[in-house]
């Protein structure tokens, strides 16, 4: 039996010497790590997001060893189409193709419907060549018309593109009070990209993680963020000081004009200074005046209406992300549980901290 890889030699690149028209077949692998400058080639497509760069290939695949196999057409330093790949390779839980692990959203990049249909079906056929129990896309792109959704999360995003006192404006009442308040316990915003400020955002996000009863990611997944990402000016940490302590603390991610809120973290003995208020309108005034388009603030469970309402109080447009999942074993489509909060919250949150970051870096290899 013929796989696709030796009935046709998918190029790790569709370089400038190979045309896309040239091949045999109009189906090819792309290499993130092997194509020389992939981020300047994929900022050329309009819908690109740091979910599809090399950089956070790199820290996908360095911190967890998930393989990239990319569709898509890059040529002359254009980035043509695109789907955006992982394997997950697990003794656990199994084979399986994501676009992409631990990754918000990632619409595929296309120049129409049929290039993204037509990458669609090339992930089914690499899927079923290398034994995945699934393909899982979190993104609407490509689908068939047929398709419904596995799970669905809330999505908001921002417009920037607005002077400083008509973002304020369009915050809830509610928010401006709460920065109002922050303000006046004399709250100090700091930007950072160094170390350090990652090291202190984890021993945050371990505490916050606690509270919520999940395994905090291992440190290894914020060291590879702060070298592929932070350090090469595709993120920063946005920090609130309270006298000699961080009381809240946030990483934001950027690509081309478009900026996303990726994790956050908060010390609750301090919540009613109101520190997480004050972080996200000076995180919105700080990409508004550095020419950020926009700030997406990533997915948000369903059931989390707490959440919810925090994001929608900076007059962030609501919208509904969909993952869709296609299942090899049944061939067809599959819906599965949202398992935000669950029985195993509670037994997380009575355990120890150096106990639950262990289980976090033993557990995360093996999900997506």
């Amino acid at each position: 039996m013929h796989t696709l890889t030796e009935t046709l030699p998918l190029p790790r690149a569709a370089t400038n010497a190979t045309s896309y028209s040239a091949l045999r077949r109009p189906d090819f692998r792309l290499d993130p790590f092997e194509v020389p400058q992939w981020d300047a080639s994929v900022a050329t497509h309009p819908e690109a997001t740091v979910f599809h760069t090399a950089a956070w290939a790199r820290v996908l695949h360095e911190t967890y060893g998930h393989t990239p196999l990319y569709l898509g057409r890059l040529e002359a330093g254009r980035c043509h189409e695109l789907l955006p790949i992982m394997e997950v390779a697990s003794a656990l839980t199994g084979r399986r193709g994501v676009s992409l692990p631990f990754t918000d959203f990632c619409e595929p990049l296309a120049t129409g419907e049929d290039a993204a249909a037509r990458n669609w079906e090339l992930a089914l056929r690499l899927g079923r060549e290398r034994g995945w129990k699934y393909f899982e896309s979190r993104a609407l792109g490509g689908v068939p018309a047929d398709a419904y959704p596995a799970l669905s999360f809330f999505g908001h995003e921002l417009d920037l593109e607005l002077p400083e006192d008509r973002l304020f404006a369009g915050l809830a009442p509610g928010v401006r009070r709460a920065i109002r308040k922050a303000q006046a316990e004399r709250l100090e915003i700091e930007i950072k990209t160094d170390p350090a400020a990652v090291q202190a955002y984890y021993a945050l996000h371990c505490r916050t993680r606690q509270w919520h009863g999940v395994p905090p990611q291992p440190f290894r997944f914020f060291a590879n963020l702060h070298r592929h990402l932070l350090a090469r000016g595709l993120g920063w940490v946005i920090q609130v000081r309270c006298r000699d302590r961080i009381v809240a603390s946030a990483i934001f991610f950027q690509f081309g004009r478009r900026a996303v809120y990726k994790f956050g973290a908060s010390d609750r003995r301090f919540q009613s200074f109101r520190p997480n208020n004050l972080l996200m309108w000076e995180a919105i005034k700080w990409h508004a005046a550095h020419g950020f388009a926009s700030l997406h603030f990533g997915r948000t469970s369903l059931a989390n209406e707490g959440l919810r309402r925090f994001k929608l109080g900076f007059g962030a447009r609501e919208e509904c992300l969909e993952y869709f999942r296609y299942d090899f074993r049944r061939d067809g489509f599959v819906t599965i549980p949202d398992r935000a909060e669950g029985r195993l919250n509670a037994l997380f949150r009575r355990l120890p901290l150096h106990l639950l970051r262990f289980l976090g870096a033993n557990l995360y290899p093996h999900l997506s």
